[in-house]
């Protein structure tokens, strides 16, 4: 059995760089409040 969310019910964002919806991973556990970018290139290129 199966544990833990579904992906179709995690949380997702905006990138402001690439106005892509990108969704929560787990390296991201702990600090998601702060994560702004989906990507380290979407970052770099703000």
């Amino acid at each position: 059995m199966p544990t833990g969310v579904k992906k179709q019910n995690l949380p997702s964002k905006i990138c402001p760089a690439c106005e892509r919806p990108f969704s929560w991973r787990k390296k991201w556990e702990r600090d998601w409040e702060s994560v702004v970018y989906c990507s380290d290139r979407c970052r770099k290129a703000r």
